[in-house]
């Protein structure tokens, strides 16, 4: 059976025969064969001649390469074009070279190993073009997918946005650089780029891979970072006996006040926070005056450290039953704010 190429690449930039003139391995064309050691003796002796144009020594060592690894000797190809990168370190083409050898390492499993030949190309070689690819792009697109440590691919991320615009999505860059950033605890930093990406013409619209909701969760963010947040309680205790207090007097104007004045939701146990219908601003007013509104003496036994149900009725003759949902902030940003409580939403209707 015939074994697959050298190059592992994503789909958005496979180059077709990119490297090797002979993609595939060939067990009966072995380095055994006087063919084969005739052959790679003439190239070498090619090799050492004088005054070679930087052209011709590039298809030499191309060759070389391309004929071990077709004989099925990938090890000997990479010793050859590392020895060859460390004693020519003046070679135009020593990033091409070294991308052979990340992908020969990616191709055997040794991640660790083809991600540092990727992060040594774009740290010490000049970037070299391939069939119109960048090799700086291809590095760090790989980059991108092998590397586990957010400090380095928040650096990746703002190359791909800053050297190669048009070759990535920037509202989806703006988005993954983001949350790189909360990973490192650099908050001020994603909010910035969570407002860049709500910049972009197409973040509502945008589909991306493994986030969901990625317009939703930014704008708030953005929206609650702007805000006043001065209808924040210290405690879950302060504000439950505050809202009690005010449903019992009818004091809608203080429940006004105590409500979120961001993301506040009022929607049916079965309605996602994120529709168009579930966001509301209301006043307490209307629901208020002439009716008999009661509330539990107890959060609902479903109340946990960081979200909390108190059950409430009276409201309306059609849907007389709301759990007023309390919830703690979690907003890193903002030491003074996060780990406070706010009164975030509504549910109509007995819990399901």
């Amino acid at each position: 059976m015939q074994r697959k190429t050298i190059l592992i690449l994503t789909a958005a930039f496979i180059l077709a025969a990119a490297f090797f003139s002979c993609s595939e391995k060939n067990p009966s064309y072995t380095a055994d064969t006087k063919t084969f050691r005739e052959t790679q003796e003439q190239l070498k002796k090619h090799l050492n001649e004088a005054n070679l144009s930087p052209k011709t020594r590039w298809a030499i060592v191309n060759r070389i390469a391309n004929n071990l690894y077709t004989a099925g000797k990938s090890n000997e190809m990479v010793l050859f074009l590392t020895e060859w990168v460390e004693n020519h370190p003046d070679d135009t083409y020593n990033a091409y070279w070294l991308l052979m050898v990340a992908s020969d390492y990616l191709d055997k499993g040794a991640v660790p190993v083809a991600e540092y030949y990727f992060d040594r190309i774009l740290q010490n070689y000049r970037d070299l073009y391939v069939q119109g690819k960048s090799i700086h792009f291809m590095c760090l697109e790989h980059l991108i997918q092998v590397s586990k440590t957010p400090a380095h691919r928040i650096s990746y991320f703002n190359q791909l946005v800053s050297r190669f615009p048009s070759n990535v999505s920037i509202t989806e860059m703006y988005v993954r650089l983001a949350q790189e950033y909360e990973k490192e605890g650099e908050w001020r930093e994603a909010l910035k780029s969570y407002s860049m990406f709500l910049a972009q013409p197409d973040a509502s619209t945008i589909q991306i891979t493994g986030i969901s909701d990625a317009y939703s969760s930014a704008k708030k963010m953005v929206d609650f970072d702007k805000s006043s947040k001065d209808w924040t309680f210290e405690s879950l205790e302060s504000l439950e006996t505050s809202v009690k207090k005010a449903i019992k007097n009818y004091d809608w104007k203080s429940l006004d006040r105590y409500r979120s004045k961001v993301n506040f939701f009022a929607m049916s146990w079965k309605t996602n926070e994120t529709a168009s219908n579930a966001l509301e601003n209301f006043s307490m007013r209307n629901y208020m005056v002439g009716q008999r509104i009661r509330y539990s003496e107890k959060l609902d036994e479903t109340s946990n450290p960081n979200e909390a149900y108190l059950r409430s009725t009276g409201w309306t003759p059609y849907m007389p039953v709301w759990y007023l949902y309390f919830r703690k902030i979690n907003f890193p940003a903002d030491p003074d704010i996060h780990g406070r409580w706010e009164w975030a939403g509504i549910y109509f209707g007995e819990k399901i």
